[in-house]
């Protein structure tokens, strides 16, 4: 099924395919994603969920096996371009430190010209982690200047955050002006392997799609409608489609301002849009509140009361989609189905974690994406039980609905050799 524009980039030079000359010994800027949840307060902050920093491990190692002094760089929450002390990566560098088994040398003031000295006298095999790059507003701004400092620390660039390649930032994209070769880590290199599996499909191709954030998704639904047989939809994307469809959501998480776009969508392509006909509802989120199952978008179904929310899929919608995860033979899944985090809010999502699981073992390719998504594969211990669990959430819609990521065309092409296939295309195949 085709959209009708060009195929996204996703074949780049990465990192394995480094020349000695091009990376022994030599200081890397690494782009990690490290926007992680934090618990507790003060000095006593620490990381809540490391998926995330586990993911990058695996290129961290691959340099420390060839002593190049490694710079890592991240942001953390969105600080609008000014310090805030609750979202330092300082507990992150100390979780860095526990995975790695060594030290992390953290760098609050990363950009003065002594801690720009301390880098680049380093000797080689050395880990800095500079502050939250958010701290200042030429990161988001994609400032030139601002590149240019942060290109400083590093000689080449390898792009490990596949999080945030959808963004034109200056530590995805301003410093690949300034720094050679530009190459994607162990990381991104999956992704873009699981990707091209994905953009390809073996049929039948289902999506599903949930979570609290609406906002641009609905473009990624009227595109993997063009390529996806079936796309299921939970959370409140779907609670803005029902009230197009004219049920009573209540007091539930709506786009108002999208309904119509949404009432469109179902008109041209509602066979293959498959909404909720039951949900959990309840007037608050609390593992205690009181919860009732309701029929919705049914004949005869009376639609959600004022002042109850859709909270959770309900179990014939669970059965619904469980089903057509049992017929497809390519699915992608980004967003949980109700609010995961708050039993007992949980049950659709999990359910749906454990049904991919089921289909990943008989043989199916299945792909999630999304921060949710992977904190929901972990609460349900499936992270492994998946053919390929994305790092990322926007990163992950934008491409599987054909678009191209500013942070993946801004690395280096593959380098053919001797007319054979191009370095890269093979690596990180899942």
């Amino acid at each position: 099924m085709g959209t009708g524009r060009p195929e996204p980039t996703l074949s780049r030079r990465i990192l394995d395919d480094l020349t000695d000359d091009e990376a022994n010994g030599r200081r890397a800027l690494v782009r990690v994603d490290f926007n992680v949840p934090l618990t507790g307060e003060g000095e006593t902050r620490a990381v809540a969920s490391d998926a995330r920093v586990r993911a990058t491990l695996p290129t961290v190692e691959a340099l420390l096996g060839r002593s190049v002094t490694i710079v890592l760089a991240s942001h953390l929450g969105r600080p609008g371009g000014a310090a805030d002390r609750a979202l330092s990566l300082k507990p992150v560098a100390r979780r860095v430190e526990e995975l790695l088994g060594r030290p992390i040398i953290f760098l609050p003031e990363p950009f003065d010209e002594r801690s720009l000295k301390l880098v680049r006298d380093s000797e080689g095999g050395e880990i800095y982690l500079l502050e939250n790059l958010r701290f200042h507003p030429g990161e988001k701004a994609n400032d030139a200047g601002f590149a240019e400092t942060l290109a400083a620390y590093g000689e080449f660039f390898v792009q490990d955050a596949f999080g945030t390649c959808h963004r034109a930032h200056a530590s995805t994209v301003g410093v690949t002006e300034h720094l050679t070769p530009c190459v994607a880590g162990r990381l991104v290199a999956a992704e873009l392997a699981a990707f091209r599996r994905l953009l390809d499909p073996e049929p039948p191709f289902l999506a599903v799609l949930g979570g609290a954030k609406i906002a641009g998704k609905l473009e990624t639904v009227g595109a993997l409608l063009d390529r996806a047989d079936t796309v299921c939809l939970g959370g409140g994307l779907a609670n803005t489609f029902l009230r197009a469809s004219g049920v009573d959501v209540g007091d539930s998480l709506v786009e108002d301002d999208l309904v119509d776009e949404a009432r469109d969508l179902l008109e041209r392509h509602g066979e293959a849009l498959t909404l909720p006909v039951d949900a959990v509802v309840a007037r608050e989120i609390a593992p205690d509140a009181e919860t009732r199952t309701i029929e919705i978008g049914t004949a005869g179904s009376a639609g959600v009361e004022p002042g109850w929310k859709i909270l959770d899929v309900g179990p014939r919608t669970v059965e619904r989609f469980t089903a057509a995860i049992d017929r497809a033979r390519t699915i992608f899944w980004n967003g949980p189905l109700g609010v995961f985090e708050t039993p007992p809010f949980d049950a659709g999502t999990r359910a749906l974690a454990e049904r991919l699981a089921r289909a990943t073992d008989r043989g199916a390719y299945t792909v999630t994406g999304g921060g949710d998504s992977l904190a929901a594969l972990e609460q349900a211990g499936l992270v492994d039980a998946v053919g390929h669990a994305s790092t990322g959430g926007g990163a992950a819609l934008e491409l599987v609905s054909g678009a191209s990521l500013p942070g993946i065309e801004a690395l280096d092409p593959p380098i053919s050799r001797g007319g054979g296939r191009a370095s890269g295309e093979h690596q990180g195949s899942p």
